[in-house]
């Protein structure tokens, strides 16, 4: 390769998969697609339902040309001109802010090509717009949501066990919950010292990895209000948190804590660590959705591909309105590209030595 020249790789397009076609998935497309050299976003491949894109545009009076293509690389080649879309037919005509579970199998095989995509080496990562699980459910979706189904579909190629880490990233702030969508009642037996463990193992890789940091500092913090304060206020602090944070620094790992959760988001002290393990989803997200609201990334660790998604919902009551903001997608789409670099440096700094 000579001197200066982009590695394979790196020319390899993100495959973008449209979501549910009745929120706002098309809408961030279109607008992320315009804003391509403004914001210097790598080439993407849609996936998902070419007529409703198209019609979507006119609806938002957006000038963008839409081309069907048959491969990965022929949308990475056409991308300066048109956006690229691996066709999805869909089973109904989806209306904007009214989801339909008969399109649900639409939504999953666009999925399903993605995955395909990333595993096979046509795209350099997965992009994802925002799913309904409630839609799929009612379409007799089996998994309990959109990571999940991704984790079960690399085990499935891979045939391992895959143990799929939510992040939520900004420049801001990296924070990942322990535990994600189960009831505030149900946390404290859900938090374990095996699953703090594991949990962090894996944030600590990705840090490495995926975000290309040589030694990453990772802050824990407590579960109950301030961190239990020795016993006083709850005992699963002391009893689950601390030994699990002495393991992790036997291993080697920097880790500290666990941290009163109420002081641990402030710029002074964000600036001691770079993420954030948290308990509970409201303890991770409300601070980074304080911090970040717009332009923060969900991005999930632990799997054999990049993947990222907007930290954001389907938002059907705005779909198809031209309210939508496209940041965290082309947040999304800039972070995956980072990422998927991140990663194949360090693959190939691994083969080298």
């Amino acid at each position: 390769m000579a001197a200066g020249s982009p590695s394979p790789q790196a020319l390899l397009p993100l495959a973008l998969t449209a979501g549910d076609p009745a929120g706002i998935g098309l809408d961030i497309t279109l607008a992320a697609w315009l804003s391509r050299t403004a914001r210097g976003l790598a080439p993407f491949v849609m996936i998902g339902p070419t007529d409703a894109l198209r019609r979507r545009a006119r609806d938002l009076s957006l000038n963008v040309p839409i081309t069907i293509v048959k491969s990965f690389a022929d949308g990475a080649a056409n991308f300066a001109t048109t956006l690229p879309v691996i066709d999805i037919p869909l089973a109904t005509t989806p209306r904007a802010g009214q989801p339909d579970p008969a399109n649900a199998a639409g939504i999953i095989r666009a999925i399903e090509l993605g995955v395909d995509a990333v595993l096979s080496g046509e795209a350099k990562a997965l992009v994802t717009n925002p799913i309904a699980k409630h839609v799929l459910h009612d379409a007799g979706f089996k998994h309990p949501g959109h990571t999940e189904f991704l984790a079960a579909l690399a085990e499935q190629a891979h045939g391992r066990r895959y143990h799929p880490v939510m992040m939520l990233a900004s420049d801001a702030l990296k924070v990942v919950p322990l535990t994600i969508h189960i009831p505030l009642r149900h946390v404290p037996a859900a938090i374990t010292p095996e699953l703090i463990i594991e949990t962090t193992r894996i944030t600590h890789a990705a840090l490495i990895n995926d975000f290309g940091l040589a030694s990453p500092r990772i802050a824990i913090t407590g579960l109950n209000p301030h961190a239990g304060e020795n016993g006083s206020i709850g005992d699963e602090d002391a009893r689950l948190i601390t030994p699990a944070i002495a393991s992790l620094e036997r291993e080697g790992l920097r880790v500290t804590g666990p941290h009163p959760a109420d002081t641990l988001f402030h710029a002074e002290a964000r600036a001691r660590y770079d993420a954030v393990i948290a308990m509970y989803h409201d303890q991770a997200l409300i601070p980074i959705k304080t911090l970040a609201f717009d332009s923060g990334v969900n991005t999930t660790l632990g799997l054999p591909f990049v993947r990222t998604s907007p930290d954001h919902g389907t938002a059907f009551d705005i779909a198809g309105r031209g309210k939508a903001s496209a940041e965290s997608l082309i947040q999304a789409l800039l972070l995956a590209s980072h990422m998927a670099a991140c990663r194949a440096r360090q693959a190939s700094t691994v083969k080298v030595s």
